[in-house]
Parts: structure tokens; C-alpha cells; sequence
């Protein structure tokens, strides 16, 4: 592939999708993470494969959104009892007009106080936030896997 269409497919992946909902309706998703072991890049890269988009880390020059999602789907972890400074400076970095609403995940081996700091940090910014979150103790199996992206689904 020519290195201009490589750049352009690229770009594109980095936006949110638009899904057609009806005649009239589209919907902009994206997927955002942190994740130090792989275990919340897993559950996004499941939430993302269901929403038709690539799941970006916080800390790749593509996560700003270029684009304002009616769904942002996000996730993080807990270390140490709090989230990742990654994750901290890119909720820093959201406002208001960014996402109509935000959907929390986490994956933790410790507690779901991950989802709490995330919440907080989307409240913060002006950001609606789903009361439904999702949310695996350890490593994923197949089926949280699936179970992602269905909860995923309730949401597109």
C-alpha cells in the first residue's frame, strides 16, 4: 500500500467510528485504555472488536479525539491504590464537549476502585458517565472476553 493511503487508513482508525443506527442516526465510538500487563488492553481490544474501532492507549499520539464520541469507552487499572499517571493526565485532557457520555472498565487484582478514580476524573472534565461499568479481577478468560464485548454491545 502506498505510504499516503498507509497514513490515511491509519488516521482513520484513530477516529472514533461512525455506526449507522437508523435513516437519520450515527453514533461516534471510541476506545480508550491504559494498561501496564495487557490485561485492560485485552478487555478494550474486546469492547473495541465489537464496536467496529481500534482500541488506542492514552499515552499513543493518536488518543486525543479529534472527534467528539458520543461513546468513549474507557478503561484503566489500579496500581498501587491509584490509576496509572498516563491515565491521570489523559482524563486531565478531556472537556466536556469531548463525549456525550463515557463507559468505565477496568481490570484489577486488587479491587474495582479503578472504576471509582476513573468516574471521578470523567466528572471532573463535564462528562456523562453510564452507571453500568465493567470490571474483571485478573487476567481474562475467553468468556469475560466475550462478556466485554457484550456489555460493550448495550452501549452502540
Amino acid at each position: 500500500m502506498p505510504r499516503d493511503l498507509k497514513r490515511a487508513a491509519e488516521h482513520r482508525k484513530s477516529r472514533p467510528a461512525r455506526w449507522e443506527l437508523g435513516k437519520e442516526n450515527t453514533m461516534n465510538v471510541a476506545v480508550r485504555y491504559y494498561s501496564r500487563s495487557g490485561n485492560t488492553k485485552a478487555v478494550a481490544d474486546a469492547i473495541a472488536e465489537k464496536a467496529g474501532v481500534r482500541a488506542i492507549a492514552v499515552d499513543q499520539k493518536e488518543a486525543p479525539l479529534t472527534d467528539a464520541a458520543d461513546v468513549l469507552f474507557i478503561g484503566g487499572a489500579l496500581y498501587a491504590y491509584g490509576l496509572d499517571s498516563h491515565l491521570k493526565e489523559y482524563l486531565k485532557t478531556l472537556k466536556k464537549g469531548d463525549a456525550k457520555k463515557a463507559v468505565v472498565f477496568s481490570t484489577s487484582r486488587l479491587s474495582r476502585h479503578a472504576l471509582d478514580l476513573i468516574r471521578k476524573g470523567l466528572a471532573e472534565a463535564g462528562i456523562a458517565v453510564a452507571g453500568e461499568t465493567f470490571y474483571v479481577k485478573g487476567k481474562p478468560d475467553d468468556r469475560q472476553l466475550q462478556e466485554a464485548a457484550a456489555f460493550a454491545g448495550q452501549f452502540l
